[in-house]
C-alpha cells in the first residue's frame, strides 16, 4: 500500500514537473539581465551627439503584447525569446553612424543574446518559430519594418539609431513585463 501511495506521488511530481513551465534561470536571472540591458541602452542615449527627431513611422505593436499575454506561458516566452533574437539582428546591422561606443553595443549584444539563448532552453526541445506561427510572422514583420522603413531609409543616420534604441527599450521593458507574469504562473 506504501509502495503504491509512493510511486502514485513519484508519479504524480514528474508528471507535474514535465507540464508545467519552470525555469531557474529566468527567476534568478532574467530580470537582472534586463535591467543591465536598459542602462546599456540609456548610455547609449547620453553618448549621442545633437541629434534631430526622426518621425516614427512604424507604430509599436501594442496588439501583439496584448495577444500573447493571453497565451500560455509557453507561447509568452517563445515571444519574448523572438523579440530578444530580433532586437539583436537590428542591433547588428551597420551602426557606425551612431556615437556610441562600440563596447557598449557589444555588450548589449552579448546580454540580449543570452537571454534569448537561456529563455529558449527553458522551452525546451520544442520549435518556438512554430509553436504560433501567426505571432512569429507578425512580430517578425514588424521588426523587418523598423529594419527597413527607419534604419534602411535613413541611411542608418544617428537619428534613426535612435529610433531604433527607443524602441528596443519599449520592447525590453515590455518583455520584463511578460516574464513577471510568467512568476505568478508558475
Amino acid at each position: 500500500m506504501i509502495n503504491r501511495v509512493f510511486f502514485a506521488c513519484l508519479f504524480l511530481g514528474l508528471v507535474t514537473a514535465g507540464s508545467s513551465l519552470s525555469c531557474k534561470w529566468m527567476d534568478d536571472k532574467f530580470k537582472q539581465h534586463n535591467e543591465e540591458t536598459l542602462k546599456l541602452l540609456d548610455t547609449m542615449a547620453n553618448n549621442s551627439t545633437n541629434i534631430t527627431e526622426v518621425e516614427v513611422t512604424v507604430p509599436f505593436p501594442n496588439h501583439l503584447y496584448r495577444q500573447v499575454s493571453k497565451s500560455s506561458a509557453e507561447d509568452k516566452l517563445a515571444f519574448t525569446v523572438q523579440v530578444l533574437e530580433e532586437v539583436a539582428a537590428l542591433f547588428e546591422e551597420d551602426h557606425s553612424s551612431a556615437s556610441w561606443e562600440d563596447s557598449t553595443v557589444r555588450n548589449f549584444l552579448n546580454i540580449v543574446n543570452k537571454q534569448a539563448e537561456e529563455l529558449l532552453s527553458c522551452i525546451g526541445s520544442h520549435s518556438h518559430k512554430k509553436k504560433n506561427s501567426q505571432l512569429y510572422f507578425k512580430t517578425e514583420m514588424y521588426f523587418k519594418r523598423l529594419s527597413d522603413d527607419v534604419l534602411k531609409k535613413k541611411g542608418h543616420s544617428a537619428e534613426a539609431w535612435e529610433v531604433i534604441r527607443k524602441e528596443t527599450k519599449a520592447h525590453l521593458m515590455r518583455a520584463e513585463q511578460l516574464a513577471s507574469s510568467l512568476h505568478t504562473v508558475n
